[in-house]
């Protein structure tokens, strides 16, 4: 977030959604109508608690946009305790292939206290993206991740169907993000050029919250105060649509995790849907299965300390994508000075004509 120069996320969605602009109004000084304005405009204290002074228009306008929110919110209580505990033993099925490297590249991708596991349809986000900002996100090219398991379709798509969640044929896109304790994911829109509407997704495992309108701030991390937190509990559907899809950011906050929690994500890609061509860095990998990736260092099975351990995240430092290219750049770097400093030694040795002793590294 910090590097594509936004303090809110929101802000990013102007570009992608004109009729946002509607919205702008409860933000704007009332000085620009002649008037002090002083009931309507936000203040913000800049201060290391990042804390907010709302006037009495601004908490309303919160509020009506909280109405907005919950009102294109569905949530419904489809699946059993017993059911929940059959389709858990699935996602730890999921995991333990994902861990012996069954799976082909990009159908995993992995970060600090999150893992992602797409199925049918994969896309490039975050620091994977070649330009950064809204709307340069692209699908995988056919094949290039697993297919959707069969025990999805039947145990989780076909009772959406049944229950008239989504229709039938709906879904061609399963992702299951599985969190350990602490983990979160930061505020973002799915990508309104890759994915149809609604947006469905089934939490397990543990209860948690989805919040709305959220800003995050790093070092240390910090989530502002949001606009709507829904709690979602294990076995629960979820679908966005309208405003809580389209309009405002929804996370997932460190604080809610308490647990570990997984959630499968279901969605339709659209017709017209960019795709990664041939010729681009990422697309290059062949469609065959790779050699199977290294075993995990960590162990990803939840324990009730990581909550309060440090958290890393992935935007917060991206060479956690790319270990190799770092090391490369910070070998490359090192050298670099290594080289200036001995020709800045050699310099200072013959104006002055003593010897310095050169540190080791």
């Amino acid at each position: 977030m910090a590097a594509s120069g936004y303090s809110d996320l929101r802000e990013k969605l102007k570009s992608m959604t004109p009729h946002r602009d509607e919205i702008k109004n409860k933000y704007v000084d009332g000085t620009s109508n002649g008037s002090s304005g002083k009931g309507r405009k936000r203040k913000v204290r800049e201060s290391d608690d990042d804390e907010y002074e709302h006037s009495d228009d601004c908490a309303e306008n919160r509020e009506q946009e909280a109405g907005r929110v919950k009102s294109s919110i569905l949530q419904k209580n489809i699946f059993t305790p017993e059911e929940c505990a059959l389709i858990e033993g699935k996602i730890d099925d999921v995991v333990a292939r994902g861990e012996a490297g069954l799976y082909r590249e990009h159908t995993v991708d992995r970060a600090p206290l999150r893992n992602k596991y797409f199925f049918g349809e994969g896309y490039t986000y975050g620091s994977q993206l070649e330009k950064r900002g809204p709307g340069q996100e692209r699908l995988y090219r056919k094949g290039e991740v697993d297919e959707i398991p069969s025990w999805v379709d039947e145990l989780v798509i076909k009772r959406l169907v049944s229950s008239g969640v989504v229709p039938e044929g709906f879904v061609n896109s399963a992702v299951i993000n599985d969190y350990q304790p602490g983990g979160c994911i930061v505020s973002h829109v799915d990508p309104l050029h890759i994915f149809a509407r609604p947006i469905v997704s089934v939490s397990f495992f543990s209860d948690s919250a989805l919040c709305f309108g959220c800003r995050f701030q790093f070092k240390p991390i910090r989530v502002s105060e949001p606009v709507f937190v829904l709690p979602v509990g294990r076995g629960s559907v979820t679908v966005l649509s309208g405003y809580a899809a389209d309009d405002i950011t929804h996370c997932i906050r460190p604080q809610d995790i308490k647990e570990r929690r997984a959630v499968i994500i279901l969605r339709k890609t659209r017709p017209d849907a960019p795709r990664l061509d041939t010729d681009s860095p990422l697309s290059s990998s062949p469609v065959e299965r790779p050699a199977p990736l290294k075993a995990k260092r960590y162990h990803r099975r939840a324990q009730p300390d990581a909550a309060h351990r440090p958290r890393v995240l992935e935007m917060d430092k991206e060479e956690n994508r790319h270990p190799s290219h770092s090391r490369q750049r910070r070998h490359s770097t090192g050298s670099e000075n290594y080289w200036r400093r001995g020709q800045d030694s050699d310099k200072h040795r013959e104006s002055s004509g003593r010897k310095v002793k050169m540190r080791r590294h």
